[in-house]
């Protein structure tokens, strides 16, 4: 895969995940929104000529592991996030 750089951007009660794909413009984005202290993932976008490389598996990634070093819990609502903690079992502890 070529190299992806994940960046945080928390704005209290919001925030996303970008994804960065070194040759590209494109960012690649995961949404949030935070309620009763869980945040809730709301939205996987990945345009299509950063597409098929793995970049929404790697923001949903950043978030779990964000959640376990921040201790927040997360609230898949989207259905890419949905699945992704379907395939993970491991995610639980932070699943909210």
């Amino acid at each position: 895969m070529v190299g992806v750089t994940i960046t945080a951007h928390d704005n209290g009660k919001t925030g996303e995940y970008h994804a960065h794909v070194a040759g590209s413009d494109a960012i690649g984005r995961l949404t949030w929104t935070e309620h009763d202290g869980v945040r809730h993932a709301e939205h996987t976008l990945v345009p299509p000529e950063i597409g098929g490389r793995g970049v929404a598996g790697r923001l949903v990634e950043a978030m779990v592991a964000d959640a376990r070093e921040n201790h927040f819990k997360i609230g898949p609502v989207c259905s890419y996030v949905v699945t992704a903690f379907e395939r993970h079992p491991e995610w639980a502890d932070v699943k909210g």
